[in-house]
């Protein structure tokens, strides 16, 4: 049919919650190919702290978005969508479903939300980086920015509305003209049909057990040893890469700043607070259909997706 979007299925979700085995699954039942959105996952040589998917757990389904560049490359949001449409387009070309896996927020959004990364006019980098303080910080450090730059637009836009703060902030910065006094405030529609599917642990020790047990795993898996190799590659610490939770820490347990108990707590408690900081954000997107891991097995999850899939709620 003329100008129909494409369909996409997009998993999100905390880390250790079951992605994968989700996707996998996904992917057996819907004929799908699974692309990563994961803004760690993208480097070369870095598997078992990123919790890669290895080739035998791919099961022979394609995958696409992992060791895309090395550590020491750059690599922004903006190249990410490229890619990714690229991909997506290919996937439905051949009648198969894409499915996203994520993962990172602004590279989910980046491909569902009309962001405008690459107008020209516009500045992407600039963009990516009141993304990543939104991330990290919450909407009300940019919110206060916005008052100080446009409060018409400020006094209407509440803190939690990240996007239109940050389209706000966006035009004042590209143009020096407050988005209250200017044209451009309607949003476009993005370019695909999402489906947007949410898996959660509502019991959240249970939660933050597996992601212990994870970091546990990795360990035992030998992250101490693909640290080393990192390193010994001329991979140094200050590289965004290996800033990364489950690395940096390492990395200060082997330059003796840390002894390796130290550094596996700190790896922990990091992911516990990603995870949290993952969910608050995933919970503000009202198109996610969410799942519980403990009330719906992988029948009933498969069963309620193909409906969505279909337009039936």
């Amino acid at each position: 049919m003329m100008g129909a979007k494409p369909k996409i299925l997009i998993i999100v979700g905390p880390t250790a919650v079951g992605k994968t085995a989700l996707s996998l699954a996904c992917a057996k039942e819907f004929d799908g190919e699974i692309i990563s959105a994961d803004s760690m996952q993208i480097y070369r040589g870095m598997d078992i702290g990123t919790a890669k998917i290895t080739p035998e757990e791919m099961d022979a389904i394609p995958h696409y978005g992992l060791d895309l560049v090395a550590p020491d490359q750059p690599y922004t949001v903006v190249e990410f969508k490229t890619y990714a449409d690229r991909v997506i387009r290919d996937i439905e070309a051949r009648g198969k479903l894409p499915i996203i896996v994520g993962g990172t927020m602004l590279y989910v959004k980046a491909l569902i939300d009309p962001m405008d990364f690459t107008e020209a006019k516009e500045d992407p980098e600039f963009r990516q980086q009141l993304w990543q303080q939104a991330e990290e910080h919450g909407g009300e450090p940019l919110h206060k920015q916005l008052q100080e730059v446009d409060p018409v637009t400020a006094e209407r836009l509440h803190p939690n509305d990240v996007k239109r703060v940050i389209r706000a902030l966006e035009v004042h910065h590209a143009t020096g003209v407050p988005l209250s006094e200017s044209f451009a405030n309607q949003a476009a529609e993005g370019p695909y049909d999402p489906v947007l599917v949410g898996l959660n642990l509502e019991d959240r020790q249970e939660l933050y057990e597996r992601i212990n047990r994870r970091v546990d795993i990795m360990i035992g898996q030998g992250l101490l040893e693909e640290v080393k190799t990192l390193l010994d590659a001329g991979y140094h610490r200050d590289l965004q890469s290996m800033q990364a939770i489950g690395y940096k820490e390492i990395v200060d347990h082997l330059a003796g700043r840390l002894t390796l108990e130290e550094a596996v707590e700190a790896v922990k408690q990091g992911s516990r607070r990603y995870a949290k900081r993952q969910l608050s954000w995933w919970r503000r997107e009202e198109r996610i259909h969410w799942f519980d891991v403990q009330t719906a097995n992988e029948a009933e999850r498969l069963r309620k997706i193909r409906n969505l899939l279909e337009g039936i709620s």
